[in-house]
């Protein structure tokens, strides 16, 4: 096997990583990945020339074309002048000043606690010289501490903070700290503070650790100097057809080497350098698209089959892409460049969109636009129009329903492609000549991407077992084998299921759950009966039941029998496993009741007949649809042994049904709530009340009256024919 000897070359590789990392999935996904980037990395060659900045030209280089485009070099070169401009931005730091009344607040807070301790006021007087040391206050002052109530410490205290607030609010740079000082001792002299208390303030504003709140604000001036590059209008550069670009000797700009890019007559950068560059990025996008589905798809991730097909789908794109950018279109760089806009991005989003789910298409449309803007020579535009091309394909896939919808999707993508294109060459002034050659490439993409759709799918779809929308379409149509034999040889149980599968839809729809897969579900589930039909109530033509003469045992095991055997049929015709699990869990373990009671009235003893004996073999409904058609199932085979099928009893029978699956415990492993079982309920009466209506009952004088008028009419008729 290929994979095998791929696992035994990159063992040692892998036995470094450790144990876990020596599966199918690391080896596969390591090789996917590799194949990925050299087929990337064709752009990264060495190339023949290779000019670099400050050097001089070995030959003359003439432009071979006309050519507009925006210089990024001189663009980028006026952005960056555009930010030397912006002025330096400066903000006030609140802080500073909720530090300083910090300050002043611990001062003032360890006066209070020595004035309210217990000791004499000798005591408290020595206390406080030795906590105001650092101030040298008079004793005088100390003394007038010592007395001071609380109101007149809080007084003060918010006195100094106040006047800490009034100069310090200001903005105050590092050269004017030794003012602000000073403005805060004049403002003790004018703070109505007692003189006694003077002192005290102005040695604390003396000593304060006085810092500015005036600081240079980085943030706010990059953000500043982006807005200043982000408002500069793109350079753009008109080089005329053989104007020269460069001459002989000359030394070479970094203006120069641009345009001799755009020409394609050569290619700047390090090609090593772009390789690493381009080895990172693939690994951060293949690392976000695992995370992506390991949080949010954790079915998807943990099969190795469907990541190996995302993988599969990955490098189809990516060798289309790259057959793509290598189509000449005249030998014109001008125009070869705009096959870009023929990379098939909507073919892979609609495959994955059908194959797997919508929203891991969206994010695999995201992965495959940034990979077409990288092949196309890293023009966003491409990635652009890959994004609109590929979110329109998974719109117009997204519910299929019909085979023709995918034909269909081939318009709405020409026309997304034609107006996305249309836009954003206006937006990159392209001449008219530009603008039609991109608007038929858009055109033909959207057919190309539809094509390598229905291509593929088949392919795919056999290849990873996976039941897609199309595949149930196919299965639903008539001319099936196993219903035409249903049909032919158990008509009953074919009208049954395609009530069923009426009822089981518009269930499904009511509750967004697969509707389409729970109609072709419903069409399959009984096929099993197609072994003994007339063994089954809807196919007996004739008044006597075998039943009648069978022990209701053995009418349990043949009755029971026909789950069996349609799994052995669906297995036989290639079912997808989703319609044989519907198959198989369409009765779950129900009780088959008629037996079961039949059986105790023919025993004498009650306890000696088990109910489990009497009950489906399971196992009980695992999904939504599979509950669904059990539902359905039960209420099309019941409601027609009402008497008088009016609205209001189907209603209570359909309840009644529901309530019974209900308290058996059938719906456990559904995921279905409460109120998706009013619902579907609800679907449930709108289907019979179309099928169960009552007719208008016609006067017999009207009755006549039309008859009367069909006679004279014939009469009429023949006349004029005669």
């Amino acid at each position: 096997m290929p994979w095998q000897r791929l696992e035994t070359l990159l063992h040692p590789l892998l036995a470094r990583l450790g144990p876990r990392f020596l599966t199918r999935r690391a080896v596969w996904g390591m090789a996917l990945f590799v194949i990925a980037v050299a087929i990337m990395a064709l752009d990264f060659l060495p190339q023949k020339l290779d000019l670099t900045v400050g050097q001089p030209s070995p030959r003359d280089f003439k432009a071979p074309q006309g050519i507009v485009y925006e210089s990024e070099v001189l663009t980028q070169k006026a952005r960056e002048e555009a930010a030397r401009q912006v002025a330096p931005v400066y903000r006030v730091d609140n802080t500073v000043v909720a530090s300083l009344t910090g300050q002043v607040d611990s001062i003032f807070q360890s006066i209070r606690e020595i004035n309210n301790s217990t000791g004499d006021a000798n005591e408290r007087v020595a206390r406080l010289k030795e906590r105001l040391n650092q101030f040298k206050l008079a004793p005088a002052i100390i003394q007038a501490l010592a007395t001071a109530d609380s109101g007149t410490i809080n007084n003060l205290a918010n006195a100094t903070k106040s006047i800490i607030n009034q100069v310090m609010g200001e903005a105050v740079p590092q050269d004017a700290l030794n003012t602000a000082r000073d403005k805060m001792l004049a403002a003790v002299e004018t703070s109505g503070i007692d003189a006694r208390y003077r002192p005290l303030v102005a040695a604390l504003l003396r000593e304060l650790d006085l810092k500015p709140n005036l600081i240079y604000d980085v943030a706010a001036t990059m953000q500043k100097q982006e807005k200043a590059r982000a408002e500069v209008v793109p350079v753009q550069v008109t080089i005329r057809q053989g104007e020269k670009i460069v001459s002989d000797g000359e030394l070479v700009t970094a203006e120069d080497i641009e345009a001799l890019q755009k020409l394609g007559l050569l290619r700047t950068g390090t090609s090593w350098g772009g390789f690493i560059g381009l080895i990172l990025f693939q690994g951060i996008l293949v690392a976000l698209m695992l995370l992506y589905l390991r949080f949010f798809k954790p079915d998807i991730y943990g099969d190795n089959h469907l990541l190996l097909l995302l993988g599969l789908l990955w490098l189809i794109f990516l060798v289309f892409s790259r057959g793509v950018v290598a189509i000449s279109l005249g030998g014109r760089p001008d125009l070869a460049r705009l096959v870009g806009y023929l990379m098939p991005v909507a073919a892979g989003s609609m495959l994955v969109a059908i194959l797997l789910d919508a929203q891991v298409a969206v994010i695999f449309t995201v992965f495959l636009g940034l990979e077409a803007g990288i092949i196309s020579g890293n023009y966003y535009q491409f990635a652009a129009a890959g994004f609109i091309s590929g979110l329109t394909g998974i719109y117009c896939v997204a519910h299929l329903s019909h085979r023709s919808d995918l034909a269909r999707s081939s318009l709405f993508l020409m026309l997304a492609n034609l107006l996305s294109v249309v836009a954003l060459g206006l937006m990159l002034k392209d001449t008219l000549f530009q603008l039609s050659i991109a608007a038929g490439l858009a055109l033909a993409n959207g057919l190309l991407s539809t094509v390598l759709t229905i291509g593929f799918l088949p392919f795919l779809e056999n290849s990873f077992g996976i039941t897609t929308a199309v595949k149930l379409l196919e299965l639903s149509d008539p001319n099936h084998p196993l219903l035409k034999r249903l049909l032919l040889e158990a008509p009953g149980t074919y009208h049954h299921s395609i009530l069923v599968g009426n009822l089981a839809e518009a269930a499904a729809n009511a509750v967004g759950a697969d509707s389409l897969l729970a109609r072709v579900g419903a069409y399959y589930h009984d096929i099993g009966k197609l072994k003994r039909p007339y063994f089954f109530i809807e196919n007996q033509v004739t008044p006597e039941n075998p039943h009648d003469r069978l022990a209701p045992t053995l009418s349990t095991l043949i009755i029971s029998c026909h789950v069996k055997d349609g799994l052995e049929m669906a297995r036989e015709f290639h079912l997808p496993r989703v319609i044989q699990d519907i198959i198989a869990q369409h009765h779950g373990a129900t009780l088959m009741s008629y037996f079961y009671h039949k059986a105790c009235e023919n025993s004498r003893d009650e306890k000696e007949v088990a109910a489990d004996d009497f009950r489906y073999e399971g196992p009980k409904p695992q999904s939504k649809e599979a509950a669904i058609v059990m539902l359905a199932d039960s209420v099309e085979a019941g409601i027609r042994s009402l008497p008088k099928a009016t609205p209001g009893r189907m209603e209570g029978f359909i309840r009644k049904i529901i309530k019974e699956k209900l308290e058996d415990n059938q719906l456990e492993a559904s995921d279905l709530t409460f109120r998706e079982l009013t619902v579907i309920a609800e679907a449930f009466m709108r289907v019979l009340n179309g099928i169960f209506h009552t007719r208008v009952e016609y006067p017999e004088v009207v009755v006549k009256e039309i008859e009367r008028r069909k006679n004279r009419n014939g009469v009429l008729h023949k006349q004029s024919a005669g």
